[in-house]
């Protein structure tokens, strides 16, 4: 991981404590895993107040491209779980995809998949939205970021 731990805004990890404990539907063995893992992750985490999360960083309503050395890309924007549209490639902060994503930086590597099948997938471009604190923008535009 870029900053050594995963990196939350404050009240934003407040927010995603309390969809894990609401909404706790585990899709399959790999979700609980992926679950498990962040709930480890986000008590070694470090929260900021949002005017001091570094630009790079994965947050609710992120969107941000992963890739593979296999040809896979996606880009999606993680939202909370009732704003799931895969349709506009709006997936839950706490999906598989989601939770193994959020709180993690560009350039970062994440595994996902179904245990014995998974891909590393690097964090290659993350877009803030255009409500971001201006530590995350420049001026009224939203800052993107490329990895070369």
């Amino acid at each position: 991981m870029k900053y050594g731990s995963l990196v939350f805004e404050t009240n934003e990890f407040l927010i995603i404590k309390k969809y894990q404990e609401m909404n706790y539907t585990i899709e399959d063995y790999a979700h609980k895993n992926v679950l498990d893992v962040l709930t480890q992750n986000m008590t070694s985490a470090l929260c900021l107040n949002k005017v001091d999360i570094p630009y790079d960083i994965i947050t609710m309503y992120t969107t941000i491209k992963v890739s593979s050395a296999f040809g896979i890309r996606q880009t999606f924007q993680v939202v909370p779980p009732n704003e799931v549209n895969l349709k506009e490639n709006k997936i839950s902060v706490i999906s598989s995809l989601g939770a193994s994503v959020i709180g993690r930086a560009q350039g970062d590597r994440i595994s996902y998949g179904l245990p014995g099948d998974t891909v590393s997938l690097v964090i290659e471009k993350v877009k803030q939205p255009k409500t971001a604190n201006k530590t995350t923008t420049k001026g009224d535009m939203t800052e993107e970021v490329n990895i070369h």
